[in-house]
């Protein structure tokens, strides 16, 4: 065991690793041809939103975990050799593309690569690597743009959720508030709860934060992982009411600039802060519990 742990991290960049790039260069070639012309549209364009600004941070999450996941699945398919298989994945990944660039459908267009780049791993070395590498690509499904139908459809009863929770918990706390609907009067200011402060794609963007350190810690314990999991959305809602009431508050002791300015981007950090604490906090209770047991 600890022979094959002190070679895994120069695994990447062996010998070995080299000649695959001397083979697969063409193959990379044509994949950043077609990459980067959306990667440029989604830089530019809607990750630049509010809403979508989670998406380079899982895209590069997602490159880490491919890249901490190399040498084991460079292991895993040893010798296996490659499955023609992986061209049925690449054709519906091309036909997915052609669509989605042609149509700006960007769940066909980005969700495209992730049928091409499979594809193209089953093709060299076949399910075996794919397989090793699923999580990776089942967390970059959390950066595809969503239709803005199902987004609008499913964030009005979150948004709702959140304002009510806001409102009965400052009310409680002994501050004037009331609420009509997703509009929160606190003295003498009006709020407005937006898609941002507590839409689908937050929720998304918090259960991708949560499934990443589920990953990334790997507890041995099948109640941890599975209570972790479970509750990964509820700690979502908390995050995005803390979000609201922390821009709640600003608002009212600093005025509608101070909430609507630099510090409606400082609660953002707020949320992610949140989630991460509550997740930390949850694991360490059940930490003690099955350390207990």
């Amino acid at each position: 065991m600890m022979a094959t742990a002190s070679k895994a991290p120069s695994a990447l960049f062996g010998p070995a690793w080299k000649g695959a790039m001397a083979e697969l260069w063409p193959i990379v070639l044509g994949f950043c041809a077609l990459l980067i012309p959306s990667l440029h549209r989604l830089f530019t364009g809607i990750w630049l939103s509010e809403e979508q600004a989670h998406g380079p941070i899982i895209l590069a999450l997602s490159v880490w975990l491919i890249y901490r996941q190399w040498p084991r699945m460079l292991e895993l398919s040893e010798g296996k050799g490659g499955s023609k298989g992986g061209y049925v994945l690449f054709i519906i990944g091309l036909l997915a593309y052609i669509v989605g660039r042609s149509q700006q459908i960007f769940i066909l267009e980005i969700g495209a690569f992730l049928w091409v780049a499979a594809g193209l791993l089953v093709i060299k070395r076949g399910w075996a690597a794919l397989k090793a590498q699923w999580f990776p690509f089942f967390f970059m499904l959390f950066m595809i743009p969503l239709p803005a139908e199902l987004v609008i459809k499913v964030t009005m009863p979150m948004k709702m959720a959140v304002s009510w929770a806001t409102e009965h918990l400052l009310f409680l706390a002994g501050y004037p508030i009331a609420r009509s609907g997703v509009i929160l009067q606190i003295g003498q200011y009006e709020l407005l709860v937006a898609n941002a402060c507590a839409g689908l794609q937050t929720l998304l963007t918090l259960e991708a934060l949560g499934l990443f350190y589920l990953n990334v810690v790997r507890h041995t314990s099948a109640v941890r992982n599975i209570t972790l999991a479970i509750f990964i959305i509820p700690i979502s809602f908390s995050a995005n009411v803390i979000r609201v009431i922390v821009l709640t508050l600003i608002t009212y002791y600093f005025g509608d600039a101070a909430g609507q300015g630099f510090l409606h981007g400082f609660a953002g950090m707020v949320l992610f802060v949140s989630a991460l604490t509550l997740i930390l906090a949850l694991d360490s209770l059940l930490q003690f519990i099955v350390s207990k047991r």
